[in-house]
């Protein structure tokens, strides 16, 4: 089979496991669902679990040979030995879905030799699907979208909690400060043109970014880590630092901007 062929079986499959666990993660949406806290402090509810759990079964199930990589799994260096790796966050912004917030999402994508190729992010509180395949574009519930792209930062609207926008403030940009706004779901609306950029600082993992990276790519934008280096993902640790992510030209003074600071 051709690899054309294969990535798109591949992207078909993804597209409708992120579709399926969205609808499952809705039925279980307000309905005090059992949570609890992880070591590091973070949340994590019976919806996350169930969600990768169905996420592995359509996924990794059907692709045997690929490695798995999920917030929500326990990880294993097996995966390192594979070339394709699924890359999941059955709930990105678990604390707004357990307090019945909608900014919440589900987030996956393909891995092939370090680099995400097909992609998709599901807003099913408003039924927005996010979604990409590399070399093919980007898409919104099936329409293209693309980035904004001026080539300064002045008045862009730049999306970061106020210690990452802090070094951007003389630049002249809008600060969108949100602390709580899940990364996948910042990525989305950065590749839909709705922010004109995102920067967080601090270390993020894979699952953070992988789905998010391919779709600002293919919505002629770029992501990178604070240096302005694109991300290798399925590494032997599983994080990169930080999140810069606009238009290509606007993310080049981003980082020059970060860079000067």
């Amino acid at each position: 089979m051709p690899d054309s062929d294969c990535l798109r079986q591949d992207a078909e499959l993804l597209f409708d496991a992120v579709r399926e666990a969205g609808a499952l993660a809705l039925t279980m949406f307000r309905q005090n669902v059992r949570r609890w806290s992880k070591p590091d402090g973070s949340p994590v509810s019976d919806a996350d679990v169930k969600v990768d759990a169905l996420l592995r079964d359509k996924l990794h199930a059907s692709r045997p040979g690929y490695g798995w990589l999920s917030e929500e799994t326990p990880d294993s260096d097996e995966r390192l030995a594979c070339e394709k790796v699924w890359v999941a966050d059955p709930i990105d912004g678990t604390r707004a879905f357990v307090n019945g917030g909608s900014e919440w999402c589900i987030a996956a994508a393909l891995v092939s030799a370090g680099r995400p190729t097909a992609a998709a992010i599901y807003r099913p509180v408003y039924e927005e699907f996010y979604s990409a395949v590399a070399g093919e574009g980007a898409r919104m519930n099936g329409s293209s979208i693309v980035t904004t792209d001026a080539d300064t930062l002045t008045n862009a609207h730049v999306v970061g909690t106020r210690k990452s926008l802090a070094p951007l403030s003389e630049h002249g940009i809008q600060a969108d400060v949100s602390g709580t706004l899940p990364l996948q779901l910042r990525l989305a609306l950065v590749a839909s043109g709705r922010f004109d950029a995102a920067v967080s600082f601090g270390n993020k993992h894979d699952w953070d970014l992988a789905a998010g990276d391919l779709i600002v790519q293919e919505a002629q934008g770029q992501a990178s880590d604070l240096s302005g280096r694109s991300y290798i993902y399925n590494r032997p640790q599983a994080w990169q630092h930080g999140m810069v992510a606009a238009g290509s030209k606007r993310h080049t003074k981003l980082i020059e901007a970060l860079r000067a600071t």
